[in-house]
């Protein structure tokens, strides 16, 4: 043994001098096993102070979500060690303060509270874990916040105050039952503005004098609309936002006035009218405007003055990037990711070009070189509509080549893929397997009217948008039948189960992730305060006849397709009953069916033991079903 450890010394020692690799690790193509993929980082921005002292990220470098602050020193420090992760943080104005937003279990009922971002000590503002509180603003002496709340009675979400020395409350908005949040906060504290959601595509805009309590509903529109990234100028009268209110439904940068429901939008030529803008915002001082367009799922940035128009450098970074805070010098924190970048927090200095790195995702020794971009695909479906998706190829993979292939179908539905960093396709494709993601009818970032193709009584449309695209990929020459599996989360968890039933000879395998299989009990059984929501989306209640219809338990008997489903106990969205019913009417009829539900996870995963458990799961099942590779058995 001496001999063996003295020649593998020798041998990096030998390699080190020679400035080459090792032979034992150049040798074959190295894959790690899924759990290593799924631990590279990943860094999100926060919130920084005015100063740029300090800037705030989020990571879930210690198994689960939690806030680090970053300081001159680069090092990140923890802040917040919740056992199940954080739900959301709000910095206050001058910094030393933020509301940290924590639910237990995945289910979703966040309580409030008071954070030292010094220290990182925590005081508990609310304690009623059957109530959610969130969109959280702060006043602007940082004196009290601002918060939506269903404390009333469990589904209508009001706005509320509270001190944050006495922690005393009150209510300040009730007008409007439903799904209210805080849009906007004039600089003075006098204005707020009040969004009520109808649906996923629809909202309202309300004035509500806080010195006296009166409001009034600002936009009048007809049909589903959208207000978005709203900012109240300090005139008090002049409204920046984004709105799709308009005659190709596209999400454009427009103005209002106080007072007027009149949407006049911006056409000065600094947006590229292509493609939708997805976001807008404001330094502190208002001296630099900032806005997000998206180009066919990838996030651009662009920055201007307010006061010249004149347009502020950015740097040249290819992939999902945003503005997430500037400071009182001009510079900007940048979050930023690609295909083949994990997402990292970035400081940029517009005067000097300088690009400082602020956070380094870990990539668990992971050669980043070994990530692939996709390509994106674009083909016409049933009725000739235009659909398009991402294509996800091995590095070595040979033109004509028909290799195993997974058909990704991502929520919402009124949501879109986008090509992010996403460590289990990575892995997938390094083992030999092709992934398509698609965009179909009803996803967001193409228009209102694309967006509804899918709605009500068009639900199965969207089907056949998959249906399409997996002939695309036969035809094509990709894949071959036998070789084929689809997979989806929530709605994309749907899809999986809709595809298998509509098609049953179609697919070989599928995963359904906290997915929908009876609109019915979904619609009974959902969180109380989403209900009307998606209601508004899939179908009413009192429309049985419908639901039923198209509700993949229905028609269970069809299903051939090997079905792997995950859930999680504590799904307040999805409840896990609706995996339960499939996966007892499946062996009842004797069909394959796997589970795997989390008991303390909610609408997916979030604990990395458990995500990486889900998607080791996911990986032997593909392989047994796509590949014929069956999962070692142990000894003992």
């Amino acid at each position: 043994m001496k001999k063996l450890v003295i020649f593998l010394l020798v041998a990096f020692a030998a390699a080190a001098l020679a400035d080459t690799p090792p032979t034992m690790l150049s040798e074959g193509k190295y894959i790690p096993d899924i759990g290593t993929f799924l631990q590279i980082g990943n860094w999100s921005s926060a919130g920084n102070s005015w100063d740029g002292k300090d800037v705030y990220v989020t990571s879930s470098a210690s198994g689960e979500s939690q806030v680090y602050r970053i300081t001159d020193s680069g090092w990140p420090y923890q802040l917040t060690t919740f056992e199940d992760g954080i739900d959301g943080f709000t910095l206050s104005r001058n910094g030393h303060a933020a509301i940290v937003e924590a639910s237990v279990g995945g289910d979703e009922n966040s309580q409030l509270y008071l954070m030292d971002t010094h220290t990182g000590q925590l005081a508990k503002l609310t304690n009623r874990p059957e109530i959610q509180y969130g969109s959280v603003v702060w006043a602007q002496d940082d004196s009290k916040i601002y918060y939506r709340s269903n404390e009333e009675n469990g589904t209508d979400f009001f706005i509320y105050e509270m001190s944050v020395t006495t922690g005393e409350s009150k209510k300040v908005f009730d007008g409007v039952k439903g799904s209210n949040s805080i849009s906007e906060l004039s600089k003075d504290g006098k204005h707020m503005i009040v969004s009520t959601w109808t649906s996923n595509v629809n909202n309202d805009l309300h004035h509500v004098d806080l010195t006296t309590g009166e409001w009034q509903t600002m936009t009048q529109d007809k049909g589903d609309v959208n207000y978005v990234s709203v900012t109240l100028m300090p005139d008090n009268k002049t409204i920046w936002l984004v709105c799709n209110d308009n005659k190709d439904g596209m999400f454009r940068m427009a103005t209002m006035t106080l007072g007027s429901p009149k949407v006049s939008y911006v056409k000065d030529g600094w947006l590229d009218t292509k493609w939708e803008c997805e976001g807008l915002g404001f330094s502190r001082d208002f001296k630099y405007m900032a806005a997000s367009t998206n180009e066919d799922g990838w996030g651009r940035a662009k920055v201007r003055e307010v006061e010249t128009g004149k347009a502020v450098p950015l740097p040249e970074l290819d992939g999902q990037m945003g503005i997430t805070g500037f400071t009182a010098d001009g510079e900007m924190i940048l979050s930023f990711s690609s295909p083949t970048k994990a997402p990292d927090v970035y400081r940029w200095n517009p005067n000097t070009k300088k690009l400082t790195q602020l956070t380094q995702s870990i990539y668990a020794g992971i050669d980043p070189g070994l990530f692939r971009d996709p390509q994106l695909i674009r083909f016409k479906s049933f009725d000739k509509l235009e659909i398009s998706g991402y294509l996800y190829l091995p590095s070595d993979y040979q033109k004509g080549q028909q290799i195993p292939f997974i058909v990704e179908a991502h929520g919402g539905p009124e949501s879109q893929f986008r090509p992010a960093f996403i460590r289990n396709i990575q892995y997938m494709m390094l083992n030999g397997y092709g992934v398509f993601c698609l965009n179909p009818r009803g996803s967001s970032g193409y228009g209102r009217d694309f967006m509804a193709l899918d709605n009500y009584k068009k639900r199965k449309d969207s089907l056949k948008d998959y249906k399409a695209a997996t002939e695309w990929l036969i035809a094509n020459g990709y894949t071959a039948k036998g070789m084929i599996g689809i997979r989806g989360g929530s709605y994309g968890g749907y899809v999986t189960m809709g595809m298998i039933t509509e098609y049953p000879d179609l697919f070989n395998a599928a995963v359904n992730v906290v997915g929908i299989v009876n609109f019915k009990t979904f619609l009974e059984k959902t969180a109380d305060y989403r209900r009307a929501l998606r209601e508004s989306e899939y179908g009413p209640l009192s429309d049985p006849k419908f639901l039923e219809e198209v509700s993949p338990i229905n028609k269970a008997d069809k299903i051939k397709t090997p079905l792997l489903v995950v859930h999680g106990e504590n799904d307040p969205r999805v409840p896990v009953h609706e995996a339960r019913q499939i996966i007892e009417k499946l062996m009842e009829i004797g069909t394959p069916v796997d589970s795997l539900i989390f008991p303390d996870e909610g609408h997916g995963a979030s604990k990395r033991e458990n995500v990486i458990e889900e998607y080791r799961k996911q990986v032997e099942f593909f392989n047994t079903h796509l590949k014929g590779i069956k999962k070692p058995e142990m000894k003992e």
